[in-house]
């Protein structure tokens, strides 16, 4: 197959497509040429309080499909039930080394980070059920709002180019749990942009509104420099009216912050978290796994701009 590279990158059908992504990432390899990188990193709150619109799940395959168009990704697993850890194939038992131990005990996150077994260039800062008791451990503690940005700022990877070298995290995602407390306010004072999954259905929609007055109270009094500068539309029925009308609503209302790309719904991105893989290492191949890279590689283009 190797002999045959230069025939890998055709992109003229979709089945060219899936057949290129399935034998690239199988063999571990980039897939396609590597996108720019961004100056400096980028630090992402994927969050989104209503449960069941895709949140862990775009967290997840998101960061696998930027570590296969050749960034470097830190995952920062904030939900205690770990799923974003199970995904990622991550050891998240009780007693491991995890947020948790950053959140409350200040302990370097290069430390507690691991590496992702199945995608290379991605590391893991898995979550534990410990996580539950973080938000009553942290209400007497000075600052608790800030405790996840100073650990992350601390990262001796997370920076500049001009600070740190071609060594630097490209991107840090932060997957929240689907409230709006304490853990998900340290998400939101810690990170730089918010990408929000919106599923299409109209129940999206309603809570839609909560968060972006949570997003503008934190900018005004905690953290200036949030933005919500992607919205992903997750769960995508293309045979039904009602997910194109949700689409075009939300395009109408945000404009360029929403994604091109569309996450159709799919049984093999459901399917891949039980065998403790994204559907980027399970089906490379399946319209799941390329919508998630060609959202990441629109994700990835705008950080030419910054």
């Amino acid at each position: 197959m190797a002999a045959y590279e230069p025939s890998l990158h055709d992109d003229a059908t979709p089945l060219a497509r899936a057949a290129e992504h399935t034998v690239l990432a199988r063999e571990g390899r980039r897939t396609g040429p590597a996108l720019p990188r961004p100056r400096e990193t980028r630090v992402f709150v994927v969050a989104n309080q209503k449960g069941g619109v895709g949140k862990t799940t775009s967290t997840v395959n998101v960061a696998a499909a930027l570590a296969q168009l050749g960034q470097k990704v830190l995952v920062v697993d904030l939900d205690p039930q770990g799923n974003a850890s199970t995904a990622l194939n991550i050891e998240h038992r009780r007693g491991v080394a995890s947020t948790y131990d950053a959140l409350v005990d200040g302990a370097p996150l290069a430390e507690v980070a691991v590496a992702c077994p199945d995608v290379a260039g991605l590391m893991v800062v898995p979550a534990t059920i410990d996580l539950a008791g973080a938000e009553i451990e942290l209400v007497s503690v000075v600052a608790r709002e800030g405790r996840l940005r100073k650990a992350i700022h601390g990262h001796p990877l997370v920076g500049s180019l001009e600070e740190i070298g071609d060594e630097r995290i490209d991107y840090v995602l932060i997957d929240c749990p689907p409230s709006l407390g304490l853990l998900t306010l340290n998400a939101l004072v810690a990170g730089d942009e918010m990408m929000i999954p919106i599923q299409a259905e109209y129940y999206a929609l309603e809570g839609l509104g909560q968060l972006l007055e949570t997003v503008d109270m934190v900018r005004k009094h905690l953290n200036p420099e949030l933005s919500v500068s992607t919205i992903l539309i997750t769960m995508y029925d293309a045979r039904t009216r009602l997910a194109a009308g949700v689409a075009s609503e939300v395009r109408e209302h945000f404009g360029e912050q929403v994604l091109r790309t569309n996450i159709p719904r799919s049984v093999r991105v459901s399917e891949a978290p039980s065998y403790a893989q994204t559907v980027m290492t399970y089906d490379p191949g399946s319209p799941g796994a390329l919508s998630y890279l060609e959202a990441a590689r629109e994700i990835a283009t705008k950080a030419v701009a910054l």
